[in-house]
């Protein structure tokens, strides 16, 4: 018995990951796979950046002992 992968490549229409919404579209579902992957890597790069800012705010105004 085949593994999944084959039987997608056979009957693309199968794979869900194939649509987007109710259309039929693998190029436009791989591309909207890969804008969702780089809003995910732009918002963990940015939550990065703010979390630094707010460790140094927070250094600045801890008083010393």
């Amino acid at each position: 018995m085949g593994e999944w992968s084959d039987y997608f490549e056979d009957f693309p229409e199968e794979n869900q990951a194939n649509y987007v919404g109710e259309r039929f579209d693998p190029v436009g579902a791989k591309a909207h796979r890969q804008a969702q992957q780089k809003a995910v890597v732009k918002l963990r790069t940015e939550q990065q950046q703010l979390d630094a800012e707010i460790a140094a705010i927070i250094k600045k105004h801890k008083p010393v002992a």
